[in-house]
Order: structure tokens, then sequence, then C-alpha cells
């Protein structure tokens, strides 16, 4: 009876915890993982992803629980071996299971088609110049693509890196997948976490660049986009796109398909379904198994470190290039765009287009900037993903 009992003890996960030789690491990832929660359900800031990224790295850290095996999905020796489906089948558990939608490339391209069905790309297709500003706000990609290189990163892991400054969780998660998959964890808590604070980052910077007057101005209404030029866009960005990066195809094929089954008019049902409950179940899918990926001795070390502070500085450049390529194009045009809808040129898509508004209204509450910025921020969607493109094209 007495070995019976202290046994248990010993099962326990407390006691498992004390055993462990470094007992801080997990006590601090449980005040990491209480911000997390703190900031989905009090600040609400993205709660649809933080919620279950926090709940997900709360279970991969309880001592003993077991509830992910990273082993079975990244072999040290070789890291592009294939992966053992039968030694995931008769060892794993469930997250094993549903973290294959994020090994296998499942889960982004879903969540891309939920976007997509959700998304109204009128902006774009009215005012297409929206398309340059989607393109410089890729600009922190590249820089902190850099960044990472010299700071030591391989170029697979440097690519991972640097597409946070996309703000497009899905398609860091993609590209992380593919080239760093040790880094998926902390590159996808640092990638939702800073989408989420999107509107304390990028107010300083949109003020930082501009003036007064240049946040003041008013654009003229966008002209109305005929139903023949919605179904057309789908069908063209995605073939156009895809025959000069064929590694963008997974997403913006989905996101381009999610689009046209919304704007086609004849199938409500499915894009219905993939708005609400397949966007819904895929989400909770991916950001459960993401953060069960970042348990405390991968997940607090000087790489993640180097990765949050790398991820912000793509953030705030990829906003200040949207900026600046605003004010530039404000200059050429003699004062009708607005630069703050540059910065919308992250795809957090819509809270950067809300950002813009609300930081231009301030200045001038006459001013009604959300459609105008959506063009922009509908650009960096898709800009996004051909920067992961041209990422997975090279070091793939």
């Amino acid at each position: 009876m007495l070995d019976a009992v202290k046994q248990f003890l010993t099962s326990t996960g407390v006691s498992i915890l004390l055993s462990e030789g470094e007992v801080w690491k997990t006590l601090l990832m449980y005040v990491i993982i209480g911000v997390l929660f703190y900031l989905a359900i009090v600040k609400k800031f993205e709660p649809l992803l933080l919620l279950p990224i926090s709940f997900g790295m709360l279970l991969a850290n309880l001592p003993g629980a077991n509830m992910i095996h990273m082993e079975l999905f990244i072999n040290p020796v070789d890291p592009n071996a294939p992966l053992d489906i039968v030694r995931i089948v008769k060892e794993g558990g469930l997250l094993d299971f549903l973290y294959l939608g994020v090994k296998l490339g499942i889960y982004p391209p879903l969540i891309f088609l939920g976007i997509g069905a959700m998304t109204d790309f009128s902006p774009i297709i009215a005012n297409p110049k929206a398309l340059f500003l989607g393109a410089a706000a890729q600009l922190g990609v590249f820089l902190a693509f850099f960044g990472a290189l010299l700071l030591g990163f391989t170029p697979e892991q440097a690519a991972s890196i640097g597409i946070i400054g996309g703000a497009d969780g899905p398609t860091a998660i993609q590209v992380t997948k593919t080239l760093a998959p040790s880094l998926l964890g902390p590159i996808a808590v640092a990638a939702y976490s800073y989408m989420a604070l999107i509107p304390f980052i990028q107010p300083p910077i949109m003020k930082l660049f501009t003036t007064k007057k240049e946040r003041s101005i008013v654009m003229t209404q966008l002209r109305t986009v005929s139903k023949t030029e919605k179904i057309l866009f789908p069908i063209i960005v995605s073939t156009v796109v895809s025959l000069i990066l064929p590694d963008c195809a997974p997403l913006v094929g989905m996101l381009m398909l999610g689009n046209l089954i919304n704007v086609s008019g004849v199938a409500d049902r499915l894009s219905k379904t993939a708005q609400n409950e397949l966007m819904n179940t895929v989400t909770i899918f991916l950001g459960v198994t993401v953060g069960a990926t970042a348990n405390a001795q991968t997940f607090l070390s000087w790489s993640t470190i180097s990765i949050i502070f790398l991820g912000l500085a793509a953030f705030c450049f990829s906003t200040s290039g949207g900026v600046l390529f605003g004010k530039l194009m404000c200059f050429l045009t003699k004062g009708k765009i607005n630069p703050l809808i540059g910065s919308a040129g992250v795809s957090a898509v819509p809270m950067a287009a809300r950002v813009s508004q609300t930081v231009g209204q301030k200045e001038n509450p006459t001013n009604f900037l959300l459609m105008h910025a959506m063009g922009p921020n509908v650009a960096g969607v898709i800009g996004s993903a051909v920067a992961a493109g041209v990422f997975l094209a090279i070091f793939k």
C-alpha cells in the first residue's frame, strides 16, 4: 500500500515538475501563457487565434502530460526526412494527429479559403495602384531576413523569421513548417501576437512619417465594381501568380477560390461554410497544435528571443514601407492619396485597414478611409503569399 501511494505521488505533475532540471523555464512559460490569455480574453486581441494557441501552449507545458511528440515530426539527423506515418499512427495521440494538418500544409490554405470567402476585393479592383502599397509593405520581410542571417540563423530559418513581417500567421506557418519546423512555435506565436497588437504598434509609426495635413486628406469615393470584374479577378490572379511562382498556388489559389465561391453568387452554402464552420474548425485545430509546439525547453532560448525582436522589427519596417510609399503616391497624385492607407499593406485583414481608418478619423472626423485601406490590405495578403512563394522557391 505504501509503495502504491509513493508511486502515485511520484507520477503527479507536481513531482515531475520538481524533478526537472530547469523548473524556472516552465514557470516562466506559465507567466507568458497567462499574458496571452489576458490579451485574448480581457483585451480581446485576436481571441479566435490567441485563445487556442495559448491553451495549446498550456497543454504542451503540463508536466507529464506528453500531449504532443515533436520527435515524431522532426528528425534531428535529417530535417528533410519524410514523415514516418506508421510510427505516428502507432505512437501518436490526438494532438499528433491534428498536427499533421500543419506539417502537411493543410490548415494554412484552408484558412486562406475562409479569408477569401470573407474578403471583398472590390477596393483593389477599383484602385489597382493599391497593389504597389501591398508590395511596399513587404519591406520588413526582406530586411528581417537579412537581419536573421547576420545573427547566425540559416537561410531557411531566416526566411521563416522574415515572413513574420507580412503580418500573416497562416503564411508564416506554411513557410516555417517547410523550411524551419523546429522554429514553428516561436514564429507562430510571434506572428499572431504582433497581428493582435496592430492597434498599438502601427499608429506611432504612421504618425512619425506623416504630417497632420497628410493624415487629414479625404479620398474620393471608389468607383463601382461590376460583378463580371469580381468574378474574373480571382481567376486571373490565381492563374498569373501561380504561373510565375508555383509555390504560391496553395495559398493564393485557395484564397481566390474562396473569393470566387462568394462573388459568383451561385454557391451560397459553400461560401457560408467556408466563412463559418470550416474556418472556425480549422482555426481551433491550427491554434491548439501550433501552441502545443511551444514547450519551455524549445521556446525559452536565445533563438526565440531573437525571433521575437526580429519579428517586431520586420513588422515595424513593413508598416514604415507601406506608409512611406503612400507618401510617395500622395506626392505623385498631388494630394489625392492619404498615405495612412499604406500601413494597411500588411496582410492582417481587416484589422490593419481599421487602424488606418481610426488614425485618419482622429485627424479629420469626416474622413472615411476604410474601403480605401482595404485595397492595400488585400494586396498585402497577396504580397505576403508571393513573398512566401519566393522563399520557398529559393530554399525548399
